[in-house]
């Protein structure tokens, strides 16, 4: 349980997420932290249903679920929002890493992107640090490390008074309130299109993976509240910026060093585990290397080891097997293509959780309400709705009287509620129109 426990933990502590957690920390104090940990939730939500689907369903996987329930239609979609949500994850977490070897628009900022992204590519297709879940547990424990190094950096800094740090920030809706009503909603729908955590889900049996959920809660929630810190320092210090560069920056070389190691070491982790991700996605559940596998000719014998998707070794012999590991390297290659174009396009790290969490809000009744036999038709009109909310919000036309509150994030909290409501009575609405099959 350690192991699966550290695997989920270190798989949710991106270098985008500790940067973000960071930035809310200095832009918010205390609340900011607090709002984007909210978001650890998700694994408590995931951990119950994931349970309940596999000890009463019987369910060996997501896409085993909504492929029984709703078709392959269905199952099509929701792996459409899984490609976007690791599409996300490439530039997000690349982006960090540029941050500290030079700004935005620098020739030094684009280099160490791209090679980061390649050093990673190359490493994930020889099989990578997703051959073993003992890998997640060292790198658990080389995190716990170095934030401590970092928390004990800091705390001469504030003269051993943590009263600045515990009252930082105003725990109001404009001022961080916002995004914490966000986090804690969307986490009834934003776990589910996470492959990296969902997939773990199904790894041991049910109720060790349970504990294993359980326990990831409040561990991934004070992980990102410890970093918080970095952020909340900032703020007193009245840095401006990137609040983890500039902060280690301030205490120094070694501190520095410390905090470009955390950051390209949870970085590479999650590349590597959205690259797996992606290429289980594509060759295993859709089924896009089955064009590359070709008739084994007579007396041919092409043995080799490889890493599955899971992370599990497998011995391949035959040219079909052989196939599918060029289709899932295939897809490895394309996912970074495509996920380093945004990086030439400057977005804000933050959208990569709030945006894609805002579009897949439909996902909560048709995992929350899973024991409720519903038709096709409530998943489409659930997910649909969700999909068009979160057009209407990147799209800016998301109407001002749909908004609840104040300050920033408000237009987010606005487009969340109306998910909320709006998804689960849709879906609920399906059952009476279309009802299903006893």
């Amino acid at each position: 349980m350690v192991a699966l426990t550290s695997s989920l933990v270190i798989s949710w502590l991106f270098a985008k997420s500790i940067t973000n957690a960071a930035n809310l920390g200095l832009a918010f104090g205390l609340v900011g932290g607090v709002a984007y940990a909210a978001y650890y939730l998700s694994f408590a939500v995931a951990g119950f249903v994931i349970y309940d689907m596999r000890t009463r369903g019987g369910f060996r996987s997501i896409h085993h679920f909504l492929s029984e329930r709703f078709g392959r239609k269905a199952m099509i979609l929701f792996s459409l929002l899984i490609c976007f949500r690791l599409f996300n994850e490439v530039w997000s977490n690349t982006m960090v890493i540029g941050s500290y070897f030079g700004g935005v628009g620098e020739p030094a900022y684009y280099a160490a992107i791209l090679v980061f992204t390649a050093l990673t590519l190359a490493y994930s297709l020889k099989g990578g640090m997703s051959s073993s879940i003992l890998t997640d547990v060292i790198q658990m424990v080389l995190f716990g490390v170095l934030i401590t190094i970092i928390l004990l950096a800091l705390l001469p800094k504030v003269e051993y008074d943590l009263a600045p740090v515990l009252s930082s920030g105003e725990w109001t809706m404009a001022a961080g309130g916002n995004l914490l009503l966000v986090a804690i909603l969307q986490s009834f729908s934003y776990p589910f299109h996470d492959p990296v955590m969902t997939d773990r889900g199904f790894l041991s049996d049910p109720k060790t993976t349970l504990k294993a959920f359980l326990w990831a809660a409040p561990i991934g929630f004070l992980c990102i509240l410890l970093f918080s810190v970095v952020g909340i320092y900032g703020g007193i210090a009245g840095v401006q910026g990137q609040a983890p560069v500039e902060v280690a920056k301030l205490l120094g070389g070694p501190i520095l060093l410390v905090m470009n190691f955390i950051m390209i070491t949870s970085a590479a982790s999650t590349l590597d585990s959205t690259f797996t991700s992606f290429s289980k996605l594509a060759v295993v559940d859709l089924g896009a290397g089955k064009g590359l596998a070709r008739p084994q000719v007579q007396g041919e014998v092409k043995k080799q080891w490889a890493t599955k998707p899971d992370g599990s070794q497998i011995f391949f012999s035959s040219p079909k097997e052989q196939g599918l590991l060029s289709a899932g390297r295939l897809a490895m290659i394309t996912i970074v293509i495509l996920g380093t174009i945004p990086v030439f396009l400057n977005p804000a790290i933050l959208s990569a959780t709030t945006v894609s969490g805002a579009m897949v809000a439909g996902l909560a009744p048709v995992f929350c309400l899973w024991r409720i036999k519903a038709p096709p038709l409530s998943f489409w009109l659930s997910v649909g709705f969700g999909l068009f909310c979160g057009f209407m919000l990147v799209s800016g036309l998301w109407p001002e009287w749909l908004t609840v509150s104040s300050g920033k994030y408000a237009d987010l909290l606005g487009v969340t509620l109306v998910e909320v409501v709006g998804c689960f009575s849709l879906y609920l609405l399906g059952m009476q129109l279309q009802p299903s099959e006893p």
